[in-house]
């Protein structure tokens, strides 16, 4: 072969080359080919991403849920020092709950591998010690009595079944899911549906996608865009999104705007009774718009970017992270500016609480799963490089919760049991809060009030309702299938003990109708 046709040649084998691996993240994702990541790349990315998360929580954290049906406005200064993140893991841990409720999973394929099934996660997820709230609580009761996910979840076993819950815990799945949406939904499959079903899954399914993208692509537009291709155009979840990005362009300078015009449109609650006809929202969709509120609006810019995302209120101190997250794994931890990686560098080697795990360790543990990813999914790992095949999302199926209904009362039921009461309503539907309570010292701890509930004069369930916050049922009484029309719903304490009361409180009715203004005076 001479020269020239041996230069062509060599050309051409690079061509070639070039079309199978690259390394450079651009606006378009070339998907069906192979990405090549740098060992020190993944590793500055991964700790990117849990800095990020970690920052972002404590940032927004004085806030979470103070600012409900409002942003938090201008005026309002949002603090930060060196030792927040230290002062945080040392005084109020709690406040980690979306870092260490990760990390419980996480530790499952750390110590079971990669392929655990789902009953490894929920039975080490219902066990913890830590207290939950809304869908995990609902789903940590159903497993404690033997409602395994994906029942446990579902909407008519779970009425926050399209809260935050799982959208705040799916992080590390798309860290572990380099380039990969759809192995993230699969793992988003095995763990969401322990607590969450419909938006609220999706949640995770779209936030785990967005980590996957932002390791192969630095265009947080296209990363929203390619992510939201992940769920099904019918859900009200990709309904919500689509609007962001919507009113980001019609109003590209004005996040306020945008807020207002999404707001209006998808921030009246329909699941979580807390929420029904209140400021308060948790619904998954909401909250994660206001987490790309923050990423398209940031436009790269770490404080910006959590600064809008905590502005935006409802759950300010998840959206933040979540978005700081993103962030952190987009441009890694070497790009977070030095103002807030001094507050990380304080606190590296402290545990989360409930975990064994800090972030100093969580980076190798990371990594290694992600190359077990890697490795089962088709691609390699050559010592310091791991050779991804990069996937274009793909739609998950459609889910609704709380299909043909509509919340049409609310009203204050306020009485605690004795052997029974009654409480009339017309409706398809029904959630009645409130939880064991002790009225005087000296009970037994592990007390349960045995319940049984009846529907206009039959008798269909007795479910028990234990005094201990960490294992509560969280609402007292629920049910959607009822006939549309007028029912009474009657509550029978088995087991009375003057030592606790079995308090009600809001009646939420459903119906097959929306609420109209006559029906709401």
């Amino acid at each position: 072969m001479n020269v020239k046709n041996e230069r062509k040649m060599k050309n051409m084998l690079l061509l070639i080359a070039a079309c199978f691996v690259t390394t450079a993240a651009t606006a378009q994702i070339s998907y069906g080919t192979t990405v090549e990541l740098k060992k020190s790349v993944l590793l500055d990315k991964i700790k990117g991403g849990w800095a990020g998360q970690t920052i972002g929580c404590t940032f927004g954290g004085p806030t979470e849920f103070k600012y409900t049906g409002g942003f938090i406005p201008d005026s309002e200064p949002i603090p930060w020092y060196d030792d927040y993140c230290k002062d945080v893991f040392e005084k109020q841990p709690g406040l980690y709950d979306d870092v260490y409720m990760d990390l419980t999973f996480l530790q499952v394929m750390r110590d079971k591998g990669i392929n655990a099934p789902a009953s490894e996660f929920a039975q080490s997820f219902a066990h913890a010690p830590y207290q939950l709230w809304h869908a995990n609580q609902a789903a940590r009761y159903n497993i404690l009595q033997g409602l395994m996910p994906p029942k446990s979840g579902y909407w008519k076993n779970n009425p926050h079944a399209d809260d935050i819950d799982f959208q705040i815990e799916s992080d590390f799945i798309g860290m572990i899911c380099p380039g990969m949406p759809n192995v993230s939904a699969v793992y988003a499959d095995r763990i969401g549906h322990i607590m969450n079903y419909g938006d609220g899954w999706y949640g995770g399914v779209f936030m785990g996608a967005m980590y996957t993208l932002a390791y192969v692509n630095d265009d947080i537009p296209t990363i929203v865009a390619e992510a939201l291709k992940a769920i099904p155009a019918e859900s009200g979840f990709h309904k919500c999104i689509a609007d962001v990005v919507k009113y980001w362009k019609m109003y590209p300078d004005n996040w306020k705007q945008c807020w207002l015009e999404v707001v209006s449109r998808h921030g009246a609650e329909v699941g979580c009774p807390d929420g029904i006809f209140r400021g308060f929202d948790i619904d998954a969709k909401i909250n994660a718009a206001f987490c790309v509120i923050g990423l398209l609006y940031g436009g790269g810019d770490f404080a910006k970017t959590m600064e809008i995302a905590t502005r935006c209120g409802q759950d300010s101190d998840c959206n933040p992270a979540t978005a700081a997250g993103i962030l952190g794994v987009i441009h890694g931890y070497s790009a977070i500016p030095e103002y807030w990686r001094r507050g990380i560098e304080r606190c590296e080697t402290y545990k989360f609480p409930y975990t064994d795990i800090s972030l100093s360790s969580v980076y190798d543990i990371n990594l290694r799963l992600l190359g077990d990813v890697v490795k089962a999914n088709g691609g390699t790992v050559k010592g310091d490089s791991y050779y991804v095949q990069l996937q274009q999302p793909k739609a998950v199926p459609l889910e609704v919760s709380f299909e043909g209904l509509y919340p049409v009362e609310r009203r204050g039921v306020n009485v605690e049991l004795d052997s029974e009461k009654s409480v009339s309503f017309t409706g398809k539907g029904v959630v009645l809060m409130g939880q064991v309570t002790q009225k005087v010292a000296g009970g037994d701890p592990s007390y349960t009030a045995q319940i049984e509930a009846s529907i206009d004069g039959q008798k269909v369930e007795t479910f028990a309702m234990p005094y201990n916050f960490t294992v509560r049922k969280y609402d007292v009484y629920y049910n959607y299938d009822l006939a549309e029309g007028p029912h009474k719903l009657t509550l029978r304490w088995l087991n009375p003990d003057s030592h606790y009361a079995v308090s009600c409180g809001d009646l939420v009715v459903y119906s097959t109708h929306a609420a109209t203004e006559n029906t709401m005076q």
